[in-house]
């Protein structure tokens, strides 16, 4: 269920990048080209994040339950 928020946002960044890369301007002066700046390497940590929690999140691990009906082989026995 994460996975599949961590690919919604990862999205969505993707979509905001695409959209304000041509509506902003880096090498303005002042406080448009700050800010400008720090948008896009904002969005840029906020894509590192969720790809990294995607690609590096735990695998889920399946719990032995001891009252379940699928029985383990017997390694070895002793007669």
């Amino acid at each position: 269920m994460k996975k599949n928020r961590y690919i919604l946002c990862l999205l969505a960044a993707g979509l905001m990048l695409y959209y304000a890369l041509p509506n902003l301007s880096i090498h303005a002066d002042g406080v448009s080209g700050y800010f400008a700046i720090s948008w896009i390497i904002l969005c840029l940590f906020v894509i590192a994040g969720n790809l990294s929690a995607l690609l590096y999140s735990p695998k889920s691990v399946k719990s032995y339950r001891p009252g379940s009906n699928s029985r383990q082989k017997k390694l070895r026995s002793y007669h």
